[in-house]
């Protein structure tokens, strides 16, 4: 038992947690960027430019450069959390982090909205915008619809089970 703390005690170790919280952070930053990204943008662009400017190109192009820009920050932000940070703490994270159900599921229906949104919004507006902005847009998109229902079964009653996770004892 005492081999298992003295190996999550090596630099490795640190460096592995390091970076799944960046792999993390950067999956959340997306996910926030491109729930917030769309609705922001349209209020924008409508308010500002009125709707001769507002199409569905422009829309889904700023809703992937929003998820871009979700993901270098999410990513970085968790990259300065973890480095400056004690590595017994960081081992914690991850352990609660890796346990985190309603965050596994945020996550799976994030995916399943990016990949559903990546191939239906090209086949739906498939004359109103270029091919990089349908298929990365719907991908970002879809990653909101899905953090959203993920949230919509949570507050509906079908919350995300929960593990109790035992103290973890790590070395000084």
């Amino acid at each position: 038992m005492s081999d298992n703390f003295a190996v999550a005690a090596t630099p490795q170790a640190h460096a592995a947690d390091i970076e799944f919280f960046v792999r993390r952070g950067m999956t959340k930053g997306y996910q926030i960027a491109s729930l917030v990204t769309p609705p922001l943008y349209t209020v924008i662009a409508l308010s500002r430019y009125g709707r001769s400017h507002f199409s569905v190109n422009r829309l889904l192009r700023a809703t992937w450069v929003g998820g871009s820009i979700g993901i270098v920050s999410g990513g970085g932000f968790e990259y300065a959390r973890s480095v400056y940070s004690n590595e017994a703490k960081v081992r914690r994270r991850r352990i609660q982090a890796a346990y985190d159900t309603a965050s596994i599921r945020a996550d799976d229906h994030a995916t399943i909205g990016g990949i559903l949104f990546a191939v239906l919004t090209p086949a739906i507006f498939w004359k109103r915008a270029s091919v990089v902005n349908l298929i990365l847009g719907g991908a970002g998109i879809g990653s909101a619809v899905g953090l959203l229902t993920h949230h919509v079964r949570t507050i509906s009653g079908d919350p995300a089970p929960t593990y109790q996770i035992s103290e973890v004892p790590v070395p000084s």
